[in-house]
């Protein structure tokens, strides 16, 4: 059996790296319905995204999916943290923070050259963290589909 990173919380909340505690049907309605980065992300690309990441999950005291973060890693060089949210019925109560904390922490995650993410309305959650502004955003390239998940009837 493999070893997977676990956080308690003090109010009974739990975190893991377990892959088989994900419930990838919150996430995916989640992403999908409610996100501003991936309306409409299909659930296979979800789980394609998840098969191929280094995933976070929140659970509640009765262990319902609370929240969710992934990480894009090498594990040795480089770190993008994305997909990062706490259901609403389990905000304020300081879960965001304590979720990026527990993240930062991985052993995994550590002595890394850089780690990523980009953010809407989230500055100030990351930054306490220690993220900023790119340092030379000049040197950075990306491409960028606007609109790569049209609504689409199939699911």
């Amino acid at each position: 059996m493999a070893d997977f990173f676990t956080a308690a919380h003090p109010a009974g909340y739990a975190l893991s790296t377990d892959p088989t505690r994900l419930d990838l049907t919150a996430i995916h309605r989640w992403l999908s319905e409610e996100s501003y980065w991936a309306k409409h992300i299909p659930r296979a690309t979800v789980e394609r995204a998840v098969a191929n990441s280094l995933n976070f999950g929140l659970y509640a005291p009765d262990g319902r999916q609370a929240g969710f973060a992934r990480v894009v890693t090498d594990r040795a060089t480089f770190a993008w943290l994305c997909d990062v949210f706490v259901l609403p019925e389990f905000r304020g109560h300081g879960l965001s923070k304590w979720l990026v904390k527990q993240m930062l922490a991985h052993p995994d995650l550590q002595n890394l050259r850089r780690h990523l993410l980009a953010t809407f309305d989230a500055h100030t959650l990351y930054q306490r963290f220690g993220y900023e502004p790119l340092d030379r955003p000049e040197r950075w390239l990306e491409i960028k589909k606007a609109n790569p998940y049209p609504m689409r009837n199939e699911e």
